[in-house]
């Protein structure tokens, strides 16, 4: 359900953001680029003590060596001011050259391990699938990155977890099959949140049914992707898993927006999290005017039972 704002005098065991679809050309006059710069100067003056931000892929606008080259100098403007940022693949990453440059690149500019990693983040696990194929607008996910998210989504968090940020968190009380989980990939499941639709042709994992099933054994689950660029503003941003299957979210885009009048929108948008014992707080944020989108602000409760 939606909610108006935190609550009142209880401070969140963990924050983080969640930006996507930046398509940063090289251009450093674009448009686009210049929304990822106003982006990252709203995360920096206003997520202080967050755990990271978190990248849903499309860095780029066709995953040239020069358009990274402009990523990092508008990173370096802000860097400073930041907690890590950590990243996945977007089809306009990898999808539009040759598949293993592609993938080289990005993970050689980014510092990312490969198409799909997890981290443990002050006791909950953030989890980033991406495509395994350079495929122009859809991802691949191959059966042994389908089986290692089954796997991951039901460890416990290793003694040596990364803390991400200056609270000190006490998660005894908080059981791990009442915790979420945090999965990121760029591609949204067909006929979930907005854009997602297959008339609108905006929704792409190959393997649809099977991320479905695991994530059907799974509920605890928050799913974040992007791709479709659609305003947090419309009604189905959020899709709820009511304690069947994940909870999904589609996180609009800095870059530039699309609308349920299929068009072409400016705008530049992303969400801040904040994560409580017994609920997590997704709250829609608009970059270009530095305001909140009130209509964009959702609770989602745990256990997953209280879906039920």
């Amino acid at each position: 359900m939606k909610t108006s704002g935190t609550p009142g005098g209880q401070d969140p065991l963990l924050t983080f953001q969640i930006i996507t679809d930046t398509h940063v050309t090289a251009d450093p006059e674009h448009e686009y680029n210049q929304n990822f710069g106003r982006a990252l100067q709203d995360l920096a003056l206003h997520a202080q003590g967050s755990s990271g931000i978190m990248h849903i892929g499309d860095i780029t606008n066709n995953g040239f060596p020069e358009e990274y080259e402009e990523v990092q100098r508008i990173l370096e403007q802000h860097q400073a001011s930041l907690p890590q940022i950590r990243y996945t693949l977007g089809n306009h990453d990898v999808g539009l050259g040759h598949w293993d440059s592609r993938l080289a690149m990005y993970t050689s500019r980014m510092g990312m391990p490969g198409p799909y990693h997890d981290h443990w983040i002050g006791g909950y696990h953030f989890i980033f699938l991406g495509t395994e194929e350079g495929l122009q607008t859809f991802c691949h996910l191959s059966g042994g990155q389908l089986q290692w998210l089954d796997r991951k989504l039901g460890e416990s968090a290793p003694d040596n977890t990364e803390l991400g940020g200056p609270m000190e968190l006490d998660l005894g009380t908080v059981p791990l099959h009442d915790r979420p989980a945090f999965v990121f990939l760029h591609q949204p499941l067909k006929d979930t949140v907005a854009g997602s639709l297959e008339s609108q042709e905006w929704y792409g994992v190959t393997q649809d049914q099977e991320l479905r099933s695991i994530l059907s054994r799974h509920p605890q689950t928050l799913l974040f992707t992007g791709h479709t660029h659609w305003e947090l503003e419309v009604s189905n941003t959020m899709y709820p898993g009511n304690g069947q299957t994940a909870t999904m979210f589609n996180a609009a885009s800095v870059a530039y927006l699309w609308t349920d009048r299929d068009e072409h929108k400016s705008g530049s948008q992303g969400f801040y999290v904040e994560v409580y014992t017994d609920k997590v707080l997704v709250r829609g944020r608009d970059f270009t005017t530095g305001t909140w989108i009130e209509s964009a602000q959702y609770e989602v409760a745990y256990p997953v039972s209280a879906f039920l």
